[in-house]
């Protein structure tokens, strides 16, 4: 069973809201951990986060224009017909998981996820295969609506339409539950940050919740000698790798001498001609003092650092 949020006249910035209250289809993939393109410590600073972000790129505004073709392709390949909802679910048995879908098949128990992609991930359509985060998020909508049954179309562009069949599966839906419940009740409601994961998504979560340090406090480093000498290995490793890196491009820049540009077969290489300007903000402060104090902007943050004890 379901509680069904009716989405008519809901602004953008509401749907967006909306979407804060819940685990939806998207945020599956990444909470299991098989979203290329996102991650569980990104759905932890969306869940709790007050702020509300508007996407607005080309992939995201092709997807949306091209779902209503999508979803026609896939009437016009299967005979079935589809319909839009409007309406979000929230499951009543697990609060936490909410669906918006993008069409509900007529006439028969399933659901429909429409997509486009890029020609630079047909590969990942070939041979009935389905990327595994669009599986999760089809596994997430069945869980949500009891609907037994979820198609996937997707036209991939400038190449081929395709569509996809998915049954549910007791295990698999099983362990999608307890995975999103674990994340819910042990992340997101009390706060608690998951794991690091080396993404960009972990340092803004941890400049939100420690964003000032408490001056002259001090606690034992219990536990981090060995990943401490590794992040040494490492920066050695990135050190040598920048040097190898430049001696390549300069390299390039010897042979290429006053030209600006050069091309071969597999590369397109320029060395052109930039002009900026700066303030020069040192003398600005030293001979206007008041200019400098008026247009001043102070910022706080943290700085890391790993010193040999």
């Amino acid at each position: 069973m379901f509680e069904k949020i009716p989405l008519s006249g809901v602004s953008n910035i509401e749907w967006l809201r909306l979407r804060k209250s819940g685990i939806g289809g998207s945020d599956a993939g990444a909470i299991c951990g098989v979203n290329p393109y996102s991650s569980a410590m990104k759905v932890f600073r969306d869940k709790t986060s007050e702020e509300v972000e508007e996407l607005d790129n080309e992939a995201v505004r092709i997807g949306h224009d091209l779902e209503d073709y999508v979803a026609q392709r896939f009437m016009e390949a299967t005979g079935l017909k589809v319909r839009k909802s409007n309406f979000m679910y929230r499951s009543s048995e697990h609060p936490f998981m909410i669906a918006d879908v993008d069409r509900l098949v007529v006439g028969e128990d399933a659901g429909l996820e429409c997509k486009t992609a890029s020609i630079y991930n047909a590969d990942k359509w070939e041979d009935g295969n389905i990327p595994l985060h669009y599986v999760m998020q089809c596994c997430h909508y069945m869980a949500v609506t009891g609907r037994r049954t979820w198609y996937i179309a997707a036209v991939i562009l400038g190449k081929e339409f395709t569509y996809r069949k998915l049954e549910w599966d007791d295990n698999l839906i099983g362990r999608l539950i307890e995975l999103e419940e674990n994340f819910w009740s042990d992340h997101v409601v009390p706060r608690v940050i998951p794991s690091p994961d080396g993404s960009k998504a972990c340092d803004e979560v941890l400049e939100q919740y420690f964003h000032t340090a408490r001056k002259e406090s001090r606690i034992e480093l219990v536990g981090f000698d060995e990943k401490l000498r590794r992040r040494e290995e490492i920066l050695g490793f990135i050190s040598e790798l920048q040097e190898e890196q430049k001696q390549i491009e300069q390299e390039v820049k010897l042979f290429m001498g006053d030209n600006e540009s050069a091309s071969s077969q597999c590369y397109r290489v320029s060395w052109g001609n930039v002009d900026s300007t700066r303030l020069d903000t040192k003398r600005i402060k030293a001979e206007r003092p008041e200019i400098y104090s008026d247009y001043a902007k102070v910022s706080h943050s943290r700085r890391f650092e790993v010193r040999a004890a």
